[in-house]
């Protein structure tokens, strides 16, 4: 959640990093900080809060500079206070800004104590910064003492160093966390994210895993994990134009939906490394939290409803009673809370009125905590909560949901790690886990591949009036997801049942004109799915089948789309995607307000 910004010019930065934190406050943060070079020698200054706290002492002037670092922290090693706020340093010699995890922390504080360092924050951070000056003593230049000091530490970060001695460079690292390059005119920037530079360039180089560069005024240095230079071709930015503008989409919704595997490589930085889950990301607080959880409740609404739903299957399996709720539902029953019950929100936009209030009336309930997953850090939901996991999803403006689902799935999955960690996950299950999500950007990529053969598919569905939706296991929940995308956009009439309850009632409505959607994992459920399927054709009805590579279909009258052989664990999340272009296909056939379709907000802060 941190975010870095640093900048060497020749003028003064302040205002330049200052802005770029402003930009980075989506990510989540409690503090914020900064240093720069300039007459007044390294300046340091830092705030617990918001950057507009920052902004404020920085406003009593006297601080100006044309080298610099700055960044915003979200605790993870020590509690949000001044002293553990970033920029860390070691007496006068070096200044540090650092995002991700230093797993080999304490051993590194134990060994620089002993040789005299004194510590004043309980940041792992700050060992980095004591290593720096430990290499500078030996009269080793800046360069070369950030290139030993990485050598020593196990973990992720990327890494942002000046150095009083040093004027004419700032010098940064990345392994684990993202870092980007940005590349002006007689000046030159860096920062964790895009977003944060887009008033002052268009052109980055991003760092590679292990790569260490050294950014002077009139140019960049990259150096590979070996040592080598390396070439990093800058890039210009999609993003240039705003996150308000389509850029080459017709809507939205469809830039939303295609910006799914970048937001979900996103939202798994920092949080999983070499096949480990890196639970410390989540937060200061979250540790001592989840390791008393011994029951979740799930409070959420629409979309959000339904990655609870998943969660569900997913929590239980690991041991752990799950329930889910409509928030709405929620606030007005009695409600039975077991000891030691997280009290958990889904809410994209932290606002959503139902939530919020089911959130105000569980503080007084005896839950053991609360904690919140969503897109807005300034909410009301991230600020009430006693933790709060970011989705880092971005800015998303079409009123369908599409990538904050998929990315609190994504969240979800992360916690059901963390909980499967007190429940006896062995290291071997972590990495095999943590592996399938390393490989979910690129299975969503694949999926959007099929972009136009699901437009073809959709023809079919313009002139429908219902459609039904059919899952079983944690795909119910997707089906109910896919239906609610089709009535939102398109304005089609559409259901979901779980597949097993056909005979119980929906199997009625089956008919010619009644199109049937179905997702057809390789999962243990599959023969009785197909088995439900057979029912649906001996009425007449048409099949639209979204299926994995390994499935073998025996049916006559349906369309199916093979997806590529989709890791069990993160099947759900995939498979969403199809589903989600299904109904733009059909909302743009029918000529709907896609973006905005009618009777609907973003954010119901309304009851």
């Amino acid at each position: 959640m941190c975010g870095i910004v640093g900048a060497i010019a020749n003028r003064d930065v302040v205002s330049t990093l200052m802005d770029g934190l402003q930009r980075l406050e989506y990510r989540g943060y409690d503090s914020a900080g900064l240093a720069v070079q300039g007459p007044h020698g390294l300046q340091r200054m830092r705030s617990v809060g918001k950057v507009a706290a920052l902004r404020g002492l920085l406003d009593q002037g006297g601080f100006s500079g044309d080298l610099g670092i700055a960044h915003t922290r979200w605790a993870t090693h020590g509690m949000p206070a001044e002293r553990n706020a970033h920029p860390h340093m070691s007496g006068e010699r070096v200044a540090v800004v650092h995002n991700g995890i230093i797993e080999n922390h304490w051993a590194l504080r134990t060994m620089l104590s002993a040789e005299g360092y004194s510590f004043s924050s309980d940041t792992d951070t700050e060992v980095i910064a004591h290593l720096l000056a430990r290499e500078l003593k030996g009269n080793t230049d800046l360069l070369s003492a950030v290139r030993s000091a990485i050598r020593q530490l196990v973990g992720a970060y990327a890494l942002a160093v000046v150095a009083p001695d040093d004027r004419d460079r700032l010098v940064v690292a990345r392994a684990g966390s993202p870092l980007v390059i940005g590349i002006g005119e007689g000046e030159n920037f860096i920062a964790s994210d895009v977003l944060a530079l887009l008033p002052v360039t268009q052109r980055f180089v991003f760092l590679e895993e292990g790569d260490l560069a050294e950014v002077r005024r009139d140019g960049v240095t990259v150096y590979d994990e070996h040592g080598e230079p390396a070439q990093r071709e800058p890039k210009v930015s999609m993003q240039v134009a705003g996150t308000m503008d389509k850029g080459p989409y017709r809507h939205f919704m469809e830039k939303e939906i295609a910006e799914q595997p970048a937001v979900i490589a996103e939202t798994l930085e920092g949080r999983i490394f070499k096949g480990r889950l890196l639970e410390e990301s989540f937060g200061y607080e979250a540790t001592q939290l989840l390791n008393k959880v011994q029951c979740v409740h799930i409070i959420a609404c629409g979309t959000s409803y339904h990655a609870g739903l998943v969660a569900r299957y997913w929590i239980e399996e690991v041991g752990i009673p799950c329930t889910v709720e409509v928030a709405s539902e929620y606030r007005y029953r009695s409600v039975v809370v077991p000891p030691d019950t997280l009290f958990l929100t889904l809410s994209q936009s932290g606002e959503t009125a139902d939530t919020l209030a089911a959130l105000r009336v569980a503080k007084s309930a005896g839950y053991l905590g609360s904690m919140t997953i969503c897109n807005v850090p300034e909410s009301s939901l991230t600020r009430e909560s006693d933790v709060a996991l970011m989705t880092r999803a971005g800015p998303e403006i079409g009123v369908a949901s599409t990538k904050a689902f998929t990315t609190q799935l994504v969240c979800l999955r992360l916690l059901t790690l963390a909980l499967a960690r007190r429940r006896g996950l062995t290291e071997d299950q972590e990495r095999l886990l943590v592996e399938e999500l390393h490989a979910l950007p690129r299975q969503v990529e694949v999926v959007l591949e099929l972009s136009d053969a699901i437009k073809a598919m959709a023809d079919a569905f313009a002139e429908r009036s219902h459609a039904l939706f059919l899952g079983r296991g944690t795909f119910y929940p997707i089906a109910m997801e896919g239906a609610l995308k089709m009535k939102e956009i398109s304005y089609i009439h559409a259901e979901a049942y779980p597949a097993g309850e056909l005979k119980h009632g929906p199997l009625a409505l089956v008919d010619a004109d009644m199109p049937v959607v179905c997702a057809l994992p390789d999962d243990l459920l599959l023969d009785k799915v197909l088995s439900n399927l057979q029912e649906v054709r001996a009425r007449g009805g048409e099949l639209f089948l979204f299926s994995d590579l390994k499935v073998s279909i025996d049916l006559d009258n349906y369309q199916n789309l093979t997806l590529s052989d989709i890791c069990p664990t993160t099947a759900p999340i995939v498979y969403t995607v199809p589903l989600q272009l299904l109904a733009y296909h059909v909302a743009v056939l029918k000529g709907t307000d896609v973006d905005q379709p009618r009777n609907l907000a973003k954010s119901v802060t309304v009851e």
